[in-house]
């Protein structure tokens, strides 16, 4: 079968809902076909979900694969694996997008393997170009561009040779597209076959936690770091995040030291997240911590080191001791708000 041009979006959904990160995909998607003249194909695996590929077309999906089956109500590695290998096998596509969540970690490499295709894992932005290498010339090529080495380099990873070029990518990443209610698409109702050989895990009972902190919805994060010092100046991150109506967020070295838990981490190895104001105090602005955040954020910087790298990224620079300069903001921002 001739290789499409089209971009395939892995749907993930929970409780009758799509994640948000496939939400982020779908825009993204929509961007990439729309330069490669193909067309925007959704993944929709489960039962009783069919309400769902409505809304993936708002978001840009041309057309709607939909697998349903009992078998497929939950998650589970080999089932998913099997329906979305043998869709990609047949029809070809030339760019896969998954979340790099749980789910989407899990189900990409098993994909990539399965298929002999390359994968690259948690991108911060894709692009279409083109390459040249050892005299060989690839067009449309999917630049899968994602940190590396630590956060300290970014490292642009291409599959000229391989089909379908696969990639991850992170929640918050992209920027979610308002659903446009007048899109119309193609839904098309996928055969399930699944073996006895996909149902050997039996899920017995399951058990959901929700977290206690969305910060990739935050409009507000005031983050600390190691800078901060102690888990009870920490608590000034908290007052002043309850002060501005925001959210706790922490570099890994505070959150390491147990000063407050991993749901709250920003960067490359935690959440990336776009809040509208982001106040860093006692952060240094290592790469690793930037990875996590979103250029087109309000930051305000608190550090006593005046040549702090995080000064570099930030629009308002205060330098001086974070122990007398948040009371200080708390007590401005609730005089003014009177």
């Amino acid at each position: 079968m001739t290789q499409s041009r089209d971009v395939w979006v892995f749907v993930e959904h929970e409780d009758g809902r799509v994640a948000p990160v496939s939400l982020e995909l779908l825009g993204k998607a929509r961007e990439l076909a729309d330069q490669l003249t193909g067309s925007v194909c959704a993944l929709l695996i489960g039962h009783d979900v069919g309400q769902l590929a409505t809304v993936a077309i708002q978001h840009g999906a041309d057309v709607v694969l939909l697998a349903e089956d009992r078998q497929l109500a939950v998650y589970r590695t080999l089932p998913y694996a099997r329906v979305a290998t043998e869709l990609i096998r047949e029809r070809q596509p030339y760019i896969v997008l998954l979340g790099g969540t749980p789910v989407g970690r899990d189900l990409a490499p098993r994909l990539a393997s399965a298929l002999s295709a390359g994968l690259t894992a948690d991108c911060t932005a894709l692009r279409i170009g083109d390459l040249e290498r050892r005299g060989a010339s690839y067009r449309d090529l999917l630049f899968q561009i994602r940190p590396a080495f630590g956060g300290n380099v970014v490292a642009t990873i291409v599959n000229p040779e391989m089909h379908p070029q696969m990639a991850t990518v992170r929640e918050g990443v992209m920027r979610m597209a308002e659903p446009d209610a007048e899109r119309v698409g193609r839904i098309e109702s996928i055969p399930v076959r699944l073996s006895s050989d996909d149902l050997v895990l039996e899920i017995v009972s399951r058990r959901m936690r929700l977290p206690a902190v969305d910060l990739s919805r935050a409009h507000v994060i005031v983050a600390g770091g190691a800078g901060v010092g102690s888990k009870k100046d920490f608590e000034l991150i908290h007052e002043l995040a309850r002060a501005l109506d925001g959210q706790v967020g922490a570099t890994r070295a505070a959150v390491d030291a147990g000063w407050v838990s991993a749901e709250h981490q920003v960067g490359q190895t935690g959440f990336t997240v776009r809040p509208r104001l982001y106040i860093a105090a006692g952060i240094s602005g290592a790469a690793q911590h930037l990875a996590g955040m979103d250029e087109s954020s309000t930051i305000i910087a608190i550090n006593t080191d005046p040549n702090a790298p995080i000064f570099q990224v930030a629009h308002y620079k205060i330098v001086g001791d974070l122990r007398r300069v948040i009371p200080q903001m708390i007590d401005a921002y609730r005089a003014q708000s009177r």
